[in-house]
């Protein structure tokens, strides 16, 4: 397997080389995460919050500050000045650096790849977990381990029999990831699966 990778990938030669695939791992990271993060907290204004509507005393001739509104920021049960809104976040990523972090990913982890024939994934028609559980034992993996499985093709049946198992991952060559990758100790694949993934 290594040397399938080697080839299509390239060879890091110094420490420099090691230390800037390293930090281009990171940011493709980072940015992946701050994009997949959600912004929920919300909160109301003064024109959001529920009554208000009446002027809580005539303008002049009470003594009293002037009152618009019984929901103004400054009083108890008010509405919120500049308080967080649900919004959307989005740090771009370069095609390229994107795609080279995943090929550097896979670099780094080539003792944890196996290669496997594809027909061990599609020859599996019915939803049964022990057929999962006799397969890792066949491929001496211990089942704590954090195992990705990457699919040429979506398969319903492999994904609902790996479900019950913990720490087990199922996705499709085209939806694979650089967080995906760098969560696990084990990427399980086919040859075919990895002629489809795009590293030039």
């Amino acid at each position: 397997m290594t040397t399938s990778l080697e080839t299509k990938l390239f060879s890091i030669k110094s420490e420099q080389e090691k230390k800037q695939a390293i930090g281009l791992i990171h940011r493709v990271y980072l940015n992946l995460l701050k994009n997949k993060r959600k912004y929920l907290a919300s909160t109301k204004t003064k024109s959001e919050v529920r009554g208000g509507g009446r002027k809580p005393w005539r303008q002049k001739g009470t003594g009293r500050a002037r009152a618009g509104s019984i929901r103004s920021p400054l009083w108890v049960g008010g509405g919120v000045i500049f308080g967080p809104k649900p919004r959307k976040v989005y740090k771009k990523i370069n095609k390229k650096e994107k795609k080279l972090a995943t090929s550097l990913a896979l670099f780094f982890k080539q003792k944890q790849i196996v290669s496997v024939p594809e027909t061990d994934f599609s020859s599996i028609s019915e939803i049964k977990t022990k057929t999962i559980n006799d397969y890792l034992v066949k491929l001496n993996i211990e089942k704590n381990k954090k195992i990705l499985f990457v699919l040429k093709q979506p398969n319903k049946f492999f994904w609902l029999s790996t479900r019950n198992i913990k720490n087990i991952e199922v996705t499709t060559i085209s939806s694979l990831n650089l967080i995906q990758l760098l969560k696990v100790d084990y990427v399980i694949l086919s040859k075919e699966s990895l002629k489809l993934i795009d590293l030039e």
